[in-house]
Formats: structure tokens, C-alpha cells, sequence
């Protein structure tokens, strides 16, 4: 939970929407979004104003500081609102338009971008990824060791019992490394996080991962890590751009997402929200962990390393538009990111009882 609260977006998102077609718009000026009145979509007033009563007793517990919540339904957003502050410190309020750390949030969207490649016929899903990357193969897998091994080994290296694919990378059963779990956590932690110098890209990033011993076979289990950051550089080294320059030019712009970038623009600093953790001295309350300005590494340069994995900053209303996309079986404002069945194979269930 702890790492939840300080890498999460400080706004919370609540989305409920229904796929359908949808009837000539009004537009919010604030959002720029289709807007509608409950009842004109199934929905009630009266009841979506508990969302904000709920919302506030998080607030006055201290759990957080402030919160976005938008509600939508048939492509029409009935509830848009902004409680408590984005910035503690100087007393700035939360607004509907505050821009957050989108953290994992950028998953998805970095997995539609590689999708996309994926429709253009670059790769199948089966496919190793060692294709394109070569520093993935040949992959040893930790496991435990025995009392036949030396004594204070923690783990002996086994060849990979098969090559890490593309579907392996997008659904998380790859066996990577990963900063909370698995016996090669201290190796993660040393040769991941802590090697990471100013001027890395993730192409970097990726090569030292690769170095890292795999938790277990390809395909053997399910564990959430650092496989959308393998993912992120597949769309750089398949389109020949950065991932930066991809998601701009093939997702944000053809959707209008106008506030979503990996580095905040510095005239964009007035919208910026303040990020937060629990503080262990004082109970539930939370204490700041960076502030909005220019220091902050969503903003300061140098401008180069693209995480697919968490790197995002965006906007309530910028993130419900890649969601309507993708509800809508891939398309939004008549651009078509993806094609309707790729939406139905991304939104299946890849990894059945797998542990």
C-alpha cells in the first residue's frame, strides 16, 4: 500500500462507461470532453453526488490530499470534479485540469503503441523478442539453491526453458527482476535502480535488465514488474523513434491529448500536482515527497528516458479520451488507433491459471 500511495496518481480516476454509438456531442468548455446529464444516460444525480462525500473523507483522513473523479457513460461525462489540493505547501487547490504522475498508468498506453506495430505487421505475439533485441538471449532463470551447491550461494543459474516473446513481455509472465519480490531482489535493486545514471535512456535500462537472471521460466507464472519498460523500447527500436516522439505523434495527438507528456513543459508548472507518501511518524497522514517545480524529475532535464513502464503525466480528462478509444473498439474523434478485434485480443485473457 505504501508504494501504491507514493507512486500512484494523486488524482483517482473513477471511469464507468458503456460502449455505444454516440449522438452529436455538447462540449465542456473546462474539458473539451462530450458532456451530458445523468439521467440523459441511465444515470442519477442524486446518487452520483455521493462520489464527492466519499472522495472528501479521504481527504479529511489525511489519506490524501485532494482528488479528480470523472464519471462517464456512453461516451458522455456526467461527473467531473476536483476536491482538496494538488499542492499542500502553497495552499493551491485541486482543479479538474491538474496534471499528475500517471505512473503505472502508462502501462496501457505504451502497450497499445507497440499493438499498433504489432497491426502493421512487424512481429507476431509468439515471436522472441530477442529479434529485435538481442540482449535477450540466452537468458538464465535464479533458482533456489540446494545442499549440493556451495554454501552461501542464493540461488544457481538454470539455462531459460524458452525465449522471452512478445506476448510474454505484454502480459507480464517474462520472469523479469523486479523491486519487491523474488530472490534476485538485491541484484535488481543494485544493478536496476540504483546503476541508473543521469543521461540513461531506457535502452540502457533495458540492457541492464537483460544482464539480471530471470525469477522464473518464460511463461511458467504471472508476476507485475518492469515488462513495459521492454515493451516501450520495442516501439523505439521497431518505429525508429524514441517513445516520446512515437506516442505524440501516433496516440496523443490523433486523440487531442493535449497535457500528456513524459517531461512537463515548465508553462504547464501552474497545473502541476505535488506527490505524496504515508508518513510513519504520524499515523495515516501523508508528507511530501516532491514538489511541483522545476526540480522535479518529470520536468528537469536531460529529456531522455522514456519509461514505458511509469513515466507519464496527464490529466483526468486527457486520460478518459484513451479510454473512450479503446472502448469504442479503437477509435476516437474519427482517428483509429487500433482495430476493433485488437482491442477485443488486448482485453482477453492471456495468462488463464498461471500462478
Amino acid at each position: 500500500m505504501k508504494r501504491l500511495i507514493a507512486y500512484s496518481l494523486i488524482a483517482t480516476i473513477i471511469f464507468s462507461v458503456t460502449v455505444g454509438n454516440t449522438p452529436a456531442l455538447s462540449q465542456s468548455k473546462a474539458s473539451g470532453l462530450p458532456m451530458a446529464k445523468p439521467e440523459e444516460v441511465g444515470m442519477s444525480s442524486e446518487r452520483l453526488a455521493r462520489v464527492r462525500v466519499a472522495m472528501q473523507r479521504y481527504v479529511d483522513k489525511g489519506l490524501v490530499p485532494g482528488v479528480v473523479t470523472l464519471v462517464a457513460r456512453r461516451g458522455k461525462v456526467v461527473h467531473l470534479e476536483a476536491i482538496g489540493s494538488r499542492d499542500v505547501e502553497n495552499k493551491q487547490p485541486m482543479t479538474t485540469d491538474t496534471i499528475v504522475r500517471m505512473a503505472s498508468m502508462t502501462k496501457p498506453i505504451a502497450s497499445v503503441a507497440l499493438m499498433m506495430l504489432y497491426e502493421e505487421g512487424h512481429f507476431l505475439l509468439g515471436d522472441p523478442i530477442a529479434k529485435f533485441l538481442p540482449e535477450f538471449t540466452n537468458m538464465k532463470v535464479a533458482v533456489p539453491a540446494t545442499g549440493d551447491d556451495r554454501i552461501g550461494v542464493p540461488y544457481k543459474l538454470v539455462p531459460a526453458a524458452r525465449p522471452i516473446t512478445f506476448k510474454h513481455v505484454l502480459t507480464h509472465t517474462a520472469g523479469f527482476a523486479n523491486s519487491y519480490r523474488g530472490i534476485t531482489l538485491p541484484e535488481f535493486t543494485k544493478n536496476f535502480q540504483q546503476a541508473r545514471k543521469p543521461n540513461d535512456t531506457i535502452g540502457d535500462a533495458v540492457k541492464r535488465l537483460a544482464m539480471l537472471p530471470l525469477n522464473f521460466h518464460p511463461g511458467d507464472a504471472w508476476e507485475y514488474g518492469n515488462a513495459t519498460d521492454v515493451v516501450g523500447r520495442l516501439v523505439e527500436v521497431i518505429s525508429g523513434m524514441t517513445l516520446d516522439e512515437y506516442l505524440q505523434k501516433k496516440i496523443f495527438e490523433p486523440l487531442k491529448m493535449t497535457d500528456t507528456h513524459f517531461y512537463l513543459p515548465q508553462s504547464k508548472l501552474n497545473r502541476f500536482a505535488a506527490v505524496y507518501q504515508p508518513d510513519e511518524k504520524n499515523g495515516s497522514k501523508i508528507k511530501l515527497l516532491e514538489a511541483p517545480t522545476a526540480e522535479s524529475r518529470y520536468v528537469k532535464e536531460p529529456h531522455v528516458y522514456f519509461s514505458g513502464a511509469g513515466g507519464l503525466v496527464s490529466t483526468a480528462a486527457d486520460y478518459v479520451r484513451f479510454h473512450q478509444m479503446m472502448l469504442n473498439g479503437g477509435e476516437l474523434y474519427g482517428a483509429r488507433i487500433l482495430g476493433r478485434k485488437t482491442v477485443e485480443l488486448m482485453t482477453a485473457n492471456h495468462t488463464g491459471n498461471l500462478p
